[in-house]
Order: C-alpha cells, then sequence, then structure tokens
C-alpha cells in the first residue's frame, strides 16, 4: 500500500479564524461548547479532486450528486458513484478482499456485496480503487474539445485507460478499441491511457488523421485533461451522444489489462470462467433513473440488491454492451454557456428523494481503498476501508417545497458489513422522513462496513452532518437518530456521548456495547470502553424507543434485558418492544417502521433542561478527528480525577433550583403486547415495557444547584443557562475532590469553587 497520507484538520493547524457555522447547525449558547463535537462545526473541507485549478480552462463547480449531470459555465458535467468500480458481473475471486469471512474484525461486505465481480492487482498504485470514476467534464475551446477525467485514486497514470465513446446512433454499437471487450454506438473512440490519448475510427478501428490529441496529468488533483483538434473532430454546435469506461491498462501488450479468476500482484481477478471479460470496472453516464436501489421492486434487486448503485453497470458489462449509458450533449448549449442542472429530468441533478451525495472529507489516509487489512472492529480506533478524502452518503430529501422553519434531520446508521445505501428505497428511510413538515434522512458510509462509529468512522457521521447543514435548510432543534444493528450501537453511543444534539433516539436490534454483550462479561471484542450500558445517565433528557428480537442469534437478549434494565432503574422514559419471530434480520426485511417514526415524532431538542446528568467516557474521544466530548447542555469541560485503571468514567449530575420547577415524576413500569403490522410479514408479535414521566411540578424558584460528581476533578457550569449566577448556592454531594466553575454571570464574570 502507498504511504500514509494524512490531511491536517483545520483545528490541528496553525490558528485560522472561527469558521462561519451555518445556521442549519445548533446555535452556541453562552460559554459552553456547542452541542456534539468540535469537528461538526469546522469549515468544509477542500479536496483536490473537486477543484479547479486556478488559470486552467476549467470553472465549474462539481455537482456532488452522484448520477447526475448538469450544463454549468459552458461545461458538461457528469457526476459518477464513489467506490463503484466493480465491473462485471461474472463470477466473485474467492480472494477478493471485500468479501472476507464474517467477524467484528473483518473487512468483509457480507450485507452489501456489490453485483461486479472485478477485484484488483495488489502491487502499488493500484490502492483496491485505481478505475473508480468521480467526474467527466466536456468543454467546447476555440481550436478543440476539452474532456477531464476525475478519478478517486490516481497514483500511476500508466495503469489506467479511460476510453470515451463519440457520437453514433442507437442500436449501432461498435467494439472499443484496444481489446476492451465492450461495444458502444459510436463515430469515434477516444482512448486515454498514461500520457496519450488516440482517437479512432468506430467503424474501421483506424488512428484519426491530423494531431494527436494532447494529454495533461495532474497527479496531484487526480485529473487528465484532454484536448482533441477540432481537425480531428469538431462537434460545431451539435447534440453528441457519450458514452464512457474506465478500466487497467497493460504497457507491455499495449491493450486493457483483463481480469482473470483470481487476483495476483499484477493481475486483476473477478472474471470467473469468462474467455474475453470486459476490460470496464466503472462505467460513466449511469443515471440515477438507470441503477436501481435497495427496495426497489424488480428482478434486478431480487437477483442483485444494488448496494453500491452499481447492478446495472455490472449486469450490462457482462453482456459487454453499454449502449444503455450515455449522454447527449447539447454543444450548442455549452457554447451559450448555458447553466442548467436539469432538475426533474431523468439526466439530471436530483431535488428530492433517495441519492447519493459526495463529501470532502477532513480526512485521508493515502488514496483508494483498503478492504485486505481495513478491517476495524475496535474501540481503539478505526481508519476505516474507504481511504481516500472524498467519501459517499445516502440522503433522502422530502418532496415539496423546503419548510419554513427548515426540514429535521434524522441520523439512520448503518449496520455491520453493510454500507450507506442500506435504508435507501427502504420505508426504515421514507417512514422516517415524512414526519411533520418533513425530515432530511442521512446514512453515513462510516469509512466502510465495519467502523462501530469510532474514530474516522465517527467522524464520517458528523462532517455528513456538517455537509448537509451547508447545504440545506435544517431546523437543528428537530434532530433525531436511529440506526439498524451496529447502527444501533451507533446510536447508543452517539447519544450517550452527545445527548444534547438529538431529541430522541430509536435503536432497532443494536447491540449495547461492540461486538456480542452477555452479561456479567464484558463486550467482545469492544470491552468495557465500548459499554453504553455504563453510560446511560447521560441519556436524562433523550427518550428512547428501543427493538429488539429474543432469538436474536448475534445480539443476545440478555444484554439488551440489561440495557432496559439500567433505563429502567434510572427512571428514563423508553419503550422496549421485544419481538418473539424471527432472527438479526427480521425487521429489516419486513420493512416497517411506522410506530418507530410515530415515537420519533416531531419533539424539540430540549438544550437547556433544569436537571443535566452526564457520565464522561473519555475513551470515546479522538481528539485528532475533532470528536471529543465532555460536555453536555450547560455542563461542560468535565475531568476525571482517576484515569489509570480500566474503562474509567466521571458522571456529573446537576440540577439547577433557577427554572422553579422540580424533577418530573417518572411512572410506573407498564407492560403490554402487540403485533406489528404493514409490512412484508403479516404480523410479528412483540411484548412492551416502558416508563414515561408525568408533568414537572413547581417548585419555589431559587438561586442554587444541587450537585453530585463521581470520579470527577473539575466541570463548568454555564450560569446564565441554568438560570442561577456566581452568588449561587451549591449543595455538592462528590467523592473525592472537585472544583465547580460558574461562567456566564452577569457581567462576564465567573467563580471556581473548591470541594472534597
Amino acid at each position: 500500500m502507498p504511504l500514509c497520507v494524512v490531511i491536517v484538520p483545520s483545528w490541528l493547524a496553525t490558528p485560522a479564524p472561527a469558521a462561519k457555522v451555518p445556521r442549519s447547525l445548533p446555535p452556541a449558547e453562552g460559554k459552553a461548547p456547542r452541542p456534539g463535537p468540535p469537528v461538526l462545526y469546522q469549515r468544509p473541507a477542500t479536496a483536490p479532486q473537486l477543484e479547479n485549478v486556478k488559470g486552467s480552462i476549467w470553472k465549474a463547480p462539481p455537482i456532488l450528486v452522484s448520477g447526475a449531470s448538469a450544463y454549468r459555465k459552458g461545461e458538461f458535467v457528469y457526476q459518477g458513484y464513489l467506490y463503484d468500480d466493480h465491473g462485471a458481473k461474472e463470477i466473485t475471486d474467492p480472494n477478493n478482499p471485500m468479501h472476507a469471512p464474517g467477524g467484528d474484525s473483518s473487512g468483509g461486505d457480507l450485507f452489501s456485496a456489490p453485483t461486479g465481480t472485478y477485484d484488483y492487482p495488489t502491487a502499488t498504485g493500484y490502492d483496491e480503487n485505481a478505475a473508480d470514476l468521480v467526474e467527466l467534464r466536456v468543454k467546447p475551446l476555440a481550436k478543440a474539445t476539452a474532456v477531464r477525467i476525475t478519478l478517486n485514486t490516481l497514483e500511476n497514470p500508466a495503469l489506467i485507460a479511460t476510453a470515451i465513446a463519440i457520437g453514433g446512433s442507437e442500436g449501432e454499437p461498435h467494439p472499443f478499441p484496444f481489446g476492451a471487450n465492450v461495444s458502444a454506438p459510436a463515430q469515434y473512440f477516444l482512448t486515454i491511457h498514461g500520457e496519450t490519448a488516440v482517437l479512432s475510427d468506430a467503424s474501421t478501428g483506424e488512428a484519426v488523421a491530423g494531431p494527436a490529441p494532447s494529454v495533461s496529468v495532474d497527479t496531484a488533483h487526480r485529473q487528465i485533461t484532454v484536448q482533441v483538434p477540432h481537425s480531428e473532430w469538431n462537434p460545431g454546435t451539435s447534440n453528441v451522444r457519450l458514452a464512457a469506461g474506465v478500466g487497467l491498462w497493460d504497457e507491455a501488450t499495449g491493450k486493457y489489462l483483463l481480469p482473470v479468476a483470481t487476483h495476483s500482484a499484477t493481475q486483476p481477478g473477478g472474471a470467473g470462467t469468462a474467455a474475453n471479460p470486459p476490460a470496464f470496472f466503472d462505467v460513466a453516464f449511469r443515471f440515477n433513473s438507470q441503477e436501481p436501489v435497495p427496495g426497489t421492486p424488480g428482478p434486478e434487486t431480487t437477483a442483485n440488491p444494488a448496494w453500491w448503485r452499481e447492478s446495472a453497470q455490472a449486469q450490462a458489462l457482462a453482456t459487454g454492451n453499454i449502449s444503455q449509458f450515455h449522454a447527449d450533449v447539447d454543444f450548442g448549449a455549452l457554447k451559450a454557456k448555458t447553466t442548467d442542472d436539469m432538475p426533474g429530468q431523468p439526466t439530471g441533478v436530483p431535488q428530492t428523494g433517495v441519492f447519493d451525495r459526495i463529501l470532502a472529507s477532513h480526512f485521508a489516509e493515502g488514496q483508494g481503498a483498503d478492504y485486505a487489512t481495513g478491517g476495524c472492529g475496535s474501540s481503539a480506533g478505526c481508519i476505516g476501508a474507504l481511504r481516500g478524502q472524498l467519501q459517499p452518503y445516502a440522503i433522502y430529501v422530502p418532496s415539496g417545497p423546503t419548510p419554513a422553519s427548515g426540514y429535521g434531520l434524522t441520523l439512520l446508521l448503518h449496520s455491520l458489513s453493510a454500507n450507506y445505501n442500506q435504508f435507501s428505497g427502504s420505508r426504515n428511510q421514507s417512514q422516517f422522513s415524512a414526519r411533520g413538515p418533513g425530515s432530511i434522512v442521512i446514512t453515513p458510509s462510516g469509512r466502510g462496513p465495519d467502523g462501530w462509529y469510532y474514530d474516522h468512522a465517527g467522524a464520517d457521521t458528523f462532517e455528513v452532518w456538517a455537509d448537509v447543514a451547508a447545504r440545506y435548510s435544517l431546523d437543528p432543534s428537530f434532530t433525531d437518530i436511529a440506526g439498524y444493528s451496529m447502527g444501533g450501537y451507533g446510536t447508543y453511543k452517539f447519544t450517550s456521548q452527545f445527548p444534547d444534539l438529538f431529541a430522541r433516539a430509536q435503536p432497532t436490534v443494536g447491540p449495547p456495547g461492540l461486538g456480542v454483550w452477555v452479561p456479567p462479561g464484558e463486550p467482545q471484542p469492544g470491552g468495557n470502553r465500548s459499554l453504553t450500558e455504563r453510560m446511560l445517565g447521560s441519556v436524562r433528557n433523550v427518550p428512547f424507543e428501543i427493538w429488539n428480537e429474543t432469538t436474536d442469534e448475534l445480539v443476545p437478549i440478555a444484554g439488551v434485558l440489561a440495557q432496559v434494565a439500567k433505563l429502567d432503574s434510572l427512571g428514563y422514559r423508553y419503550e422496549f418492544d421485544q419481538f418473539q419471530a424471527g432472527e438479526h434480520l427480521t425487521l429489516a426485511l419486513n420493512d416497517e417502521y411506522k410506530p418507530a417514526a410515530e415515537f420519533l415524532g416531531t419533539e424539540a431538542v430540549d438544550r437547556n433542561p433544569p436537571h443535566v446528568t452526564y457520565v464522561y467516557n473519555p475513551s470515546m474521544d479522538f481528539a485528532a478527528d475533532g470528536t471529543s466530548a465532555g460536555h453536555a447542555y450547560w455542563a461542560y469541560g468535565v475531568t476525571l480525577r482517576e484515569t489509570s485503571a480500566g474503562a474509567p468514567l466521571g458522571t456529573v449530575d446537576v440540577r439547577s433550583q433557577g427554572f422553579g420547577t422540580a424533577d418530573p415524576p417518572a411512572g410506573e413500569t407498564t407492560h403490554g403486547a402487540g403485533a406489528l403490522t404493514g409490512g412484508t410479514i403479516p404480523a410479528i408479535p412483540y411484548t412492551s415495557q416502558a416508563k414515561s414521566w408525568g408533568p414537572a411540578p413547581a417548585a419555589p424558584a431559587a438561586d442554587a444547584l444541587d450537585v453530585g460528581a463521581t470520579n470527577v476533578a473539575s466541570f463548568s457550569i454555564d450560569a446564565r443557562r441554568a438560570r442561577v449566577d456566581c452568588a449561587a448556592a451549591l449543595h455538592v454531594s462528590t467523592d473525592g475532590p472537585l472544583q465547580v466553575t460558574l461562567t456566564d454571570c452577569p457581567g462576564g464574570r465567573s467563580k471556581t469553587f473548591s470541594f472534597g
């Protein structure tokens, strides 16, 4: 693998001016930090693949929506899907690193295998991703036509070849040259490999007379620009059909490097028994209207789940004909410098519904992917399998106009061995979106299938959130979190780390710790440092609805029952539905989440509650990622007294008398039963257990705080938000020396008290 490349985030570099935080993110209040981790509020990152080099001919901004095209500033731009370079559907290479055996430390995509079966040579420069097309754009110049190809990974241009079919008529395919084993309608073929380009006649296969197209390779930006002189081909103002594919190149033979059954250091794999396998790993001009999404009915998705939005590509390549994938480019519109995103058109930029977006992350660990050695499943850290700076994520935008108050936002986190498209086309996504004025639903990649939302895999969630907040109008108080399996664990983890971000939470078949937890043992392999049951005190102000299966083979019910018992003993609000028929995937296959959506509702985050409990687990902090915690609501700056033993926690519990209310009374634990209906299974029976609160009774308002602390050396309270001042009486119970600082008092004063 290549030398590790790390992009230094702005919060670790030389101090820079404060970033402008979008209004769609939670606002700053007083002296306490904004809710959530620092990475949520950092200025957007820039990625070289998305940049136009200053002074170059390219001016148009990228689309950042996969499977879409647009006319922008005299350029036609097509945006590809990320990490979809899996080639034709043949026979999977038994050594394909994406399909490693299951297990928490595996990099395998057990529940999200691509339809295409190709994999890469292991030699340097391929990076399990070398033929991944990010963007293709076209622009007419005074004496030439310019084409720019942007790849996700580009270490050695000599290893890659891109072919573009130009012109031609529907129903008259010609074979791409140089042994591509793929055909498409064309008048000409433009083949680019390394720093060489050849324009050939599609009918004769001969090179077109005249000066050869010029090639400029920018490895820093992973961009290849080709200029075809008008003396060779001049589109004028006509409409021109274009098709394109990217494959690997064999310099020794001057032809495409074709896959064989099993990859080696120098040969790609995944071709099975095919004698003349197609050369292309990735095909351009595949639009959202063509690539099916999971859950979409039809024979394609029955046989091919389409997790990677490359099902149609894989099957077309297997036939050797990609005629269905093309763009009809209007050069008259380009010369007129038309700007048109073509909303509502099959090839345009979608405005609502489900689609995939592209994020420029603050982090990159080299280029490409690393499924071979990049498995996670550890609470100590996770770089992730998707190593590049560009990261994909799924988004569902409700139809209709943007609500005046902004959309809600629902984080819907994916499962172990799945990917960001897990919920695309599911009712888990659409039913969660159809609440109140509408909620945008996002599923980040988590840097691959098994990150457990730690380290880079955890930061990705908040980077995606920030990206959405910069592009859509959100109501930051209308935010919820949910997830399935590993995503259910992420729901517990993020809610107990950053409770003031969320109004409500809904884990489905989620384990309480990283991996398998059967009390009284520790979760395996994550250990007690990953166990959220120890941190549930933090979710005092976040009600939960928990769905689990009694006979779940992957998430033992004993651990779930312990999780629920802890919530119940705390007197917190929850509903626990224990389903009595099925296994780990039953609820996903049933695809009915209306009761969960109704539970999430439209409640707002209460960011200044009268009573704050916070359990700080510093082992979940990754300061270099900007994902450190240690604060919630108006209590912040929590430091632990003892940090050396095991997996230490620190707990603060503060009730302000300044609100003039007592704690709402917790009701009795109730029990019931029912059946989930409306899904693919007629009825799934469940038993339920729940606890709710009554109205908070009035109490005399006083300038006083009731403080409890365990293993905490110091913390601060924003006095204004807690409705007290620096003269407040502090009634403190602590198990050792403690400093409490009141800040944001009238006149900007602060005061520190020592106890114990």
